[in-house]
């Protein structure tokens, strides 16, 4: 029985280097492999992080029999052709969130995936993280009552020489990148909205530099903004019928939150993350792929193609379009 799950990574951007760091925290898991189309590149990060093997090729690596898994850290409009390329390979893929630019491509992912009966997930390291994995529990149980309120944000102050932010060929804007985790959020704890406004400013290029959204349900309302313009503390507040949770900053990778009960002291919950965090989604894979499951039931298929349909709602009410669309 296999005991041990080969990684390979393609795309050696800062995200790679991160998930690189944290699998290297991972027992069961080994980097095998690792693709540049800069070849000098490829070697590095392969020396860096104890890679057998380097390419400048993707599809190379896609042929290396000693990979189970590829870790796609390559620009958002990449994101289909590669995976689905890869799953054709009988390589199983975690890919980076945004899963794909749309719904339908998300779609083609998916079916690639049950076609050739091999495993598939997004990304979605925050749904991983100890201290979320707890907030969602407690909000199932009824701990703070029933959720009427959510607000969350994800800003920074973006380096605009970076293309990737900014240039819509790459699936650049800040909704894509940092807004899809307020929309997580949201969407992890109330599911899906009624209804959806939203407002956008926008770079020359016509990608989004900043959004903010309102989520509205039957019984709740979320609020939700990401923005490249500005730096927020980034701390997520879930207010309930019996009290309140705040996840300390940054809330999407937090080792720690807050439950203030009403008419109680606040009880402060710390969960640390191992490493940076993705170490806790490199785990759900090894252990979906030693079960042979083409999906992870933690944050499966269907949750991507909720999350991404409503990623296009959004993008509807801000009039904003990319290639993949037409």
């Amino acid at each position: 029985m296999k005991t041990t799950i080969k990684w390979g990574i393609i795309g050696l951007g800062r995200i790679a280097h991160k998930f690189a760091e944290d699998l290297l925290l991972v027992k069961n898991c080994t980097l095998e492999a690792v693709a540049s189309r800069d070849l000098k590149k490829a070697e590095s990060f392969s020396k860096q992080y104890n890679a057998t093997t380097f390419y400048n090729s993707y599809e190379a690596l896609f042929k290396n029999t000693l990979v189970d898994i590829v870790y796609i850290a390559t620009p958002n409009n990449s994101h289909k052709l590669y995976t689905v390329l890869a799953l054709e390979h009988k390589k199983a893929v975690l890919c980076e969130k945004p899963f794909a630019i749309n719904k339908k491509q998300v779609y083609s992912m998916i079916e690639a995936s049950k076609n050739n009966n091999t495993f598939l997930m997004e990304a979605m390291w925050s749904r991983f993280i100890p201290s979320i994995k707890k907030i969602k529990t407690s909000i199932d149980s009824g701990e703070i009552g029933e959720v009427k309120y959510i607000n969350a944000d994800f800003s920074f102050k973006a380096n605009t020489s970076i293309q990737r932010i900014y240039d819509k060929e790459l699936g650049g804007g800040s909704l894509l990148d940092i807004g899809i985790y307020p929309v997580f959020l949201a969407y992890l704890l109330l599911g899906i909205p009624t209804k959806i406004n939203a407002n956008a400013h926008y770079y020359k290029s016509g990608a989004d530099s900043q959004l903010a959204m309102l989520f509205n349900y039957k019984n709740a309302q979320a609020i939700l903004f990401s923005s490249f313009n500005s730096t927020s503390k980034r701390v997520a507040k879930i207010s309930g019928t019996l009290g309140e949770i705040i996840i300390n900053n940054p809330w999407n990778e937090t080792n720690s939150f807050t439950i203030q009960k009403n008419n109680e002291e606040a009880s402060l919950i710390s969960l640390p993350t191992v490493g940076k965090g993705f170490s806790h989604e490199i785990v759900e894979c090894a252990n979906c792929l030693l079960e042979n499951n083409i999906e992870s039931a933690t944050w499966s298929h269907q949750n991507s193609l909720d999350l991404i349909t409503l990623l296009d709602a959004v993008r509807e009410k801000i009039n904003l379009t990319y290639e993949e669309d037409l």
